[in-house]
């Protein structure tokens, strides 16, 4: 078998790659047969494969359709014949828009999760408070059926300040008698009790005490620059020891304006209680009183 003749070829056959062969321009090949719009004559044998077609050209039932250059297809409109008479601009080349946020869509789901987080807060919150009630006990639970008395610290009582006498308000006896001719008393108005150098005169000082025990006792007093001393009586009972009136504040022989001061150890009783500075016998008694007063408790 050969390209020329396979010995099959009847009548109507068509080559199928015919259009392989076919040169440019439309013209035939070997056996002088083809051309644009040529067909081959019915009941004619075909002695040859070498027969081209125009590219596309097919014969179908003796029509011939061909799509080559300057050839129109029926179906087919340019874009220029289209309604508007323009050709369709291509988009212009770039870099892609950017997408579209939906903003509105975005701030709903922010108020729905915050939405969502506070309700979470909320329960959690209610459940704390919950646990924290049922840790506390209840006030039926805790308070009985009598009330207890409240007990106060006991306060004690303030104490009354230590008594403080100027000479004014002492009870004289014999001799003695106040007076403020000489400067210097630190009494109220400069009054003192003068007259103590004869036997027999007396000042008595009336005090109350709110503790029973011994006292340290001050008594004010000036001297005309030598040393003096009185009988010291305690409620009714002589001190076996005069009480000590020393020119403590070094003044001169005869200078009665140097006022100092002097105690003594005296045992009172809780209340009232009477201290008398006397002159007896075997003292001297050469002194002026302007105050007397207690300073404090001693052992």
């Amino acid at each position: 078998m050969t390209a020329g003749n396979t010995g099959s070829d009847t009548p109507g056959n068509d080559d199928p790659f015919g259009y392989l062969y076919r040169s440019e321009g439309g013209e035939g090949g070997e056996g002088g047969a083809g051309g644009d719009g040529a067909t081959r004559q019915q009941g004619v044998p075909r002695t040859s494969y070498n027969q081209v077609r125009a590219v596309g050209e097919r014969q179908y039932g003796g029509a011939s359709q061909q799509s080559g250059q300057g050839r129109q297809n029926a179906s087919y409109a340019a874009p220029e014949t289209l309604p508007g008479g323009e050709r369709a601009r291509p988009p212009q080349a770039g870099p892609p828009a950017p997408p579209q946020r939906n903003h509105k869509g975005l701030l709903i789901g922010a108020v729905a999760v915050v939405g969502v987080v506070c309700i979470a807060i909320g329960i959690a919150m209610l459940n704390n408070s919950g646990k924290g009630a049922d840790n506390k006990a209840q006030p039926s639970e805790t308070v009985t059926t009598s009330e207890e008395p409240e007990h106060k610290p006991t306060e004690k009582p303030s104490k009354t300040p230590l008594p403080k006498d100027d000479a004014g308000s002492l009870k004289l006896g014999g001799t003695a008698a106040t007076s403020k001719d000489i400067p210097g008393a630190r009494s109220a108005g400069g009054v003192y009790v003068g007259g103590m150098n004869t036997p027999g005169a007396s000042a008595t000082w009336t005090l109350n005490v709110e503790e029973p025990g011994a006292y340290k006792m001050w008594v004010g007093y000036g001297v005309p620059g030598k040393d003096q001393n009185l009988t010291l009586t305690v409620n009714d009972k002589r001190d076996p020891r005069p009480l000590n009136m020393g020119n403590f504040a070094n003044a001169e022989e005869g200078a009665w304006d140097k006022w100092t001061s002097t105690w003594q150890r005296v045992p009172l009783n809780k209340g009232t209680n009477t201290v008398t500075l006397s002159c007896e016998d075997g003292n001297k008694c050469d002194v002026n009183i302007d105050q007397l007063w207690l300073e404090k408790k001693i052992a």
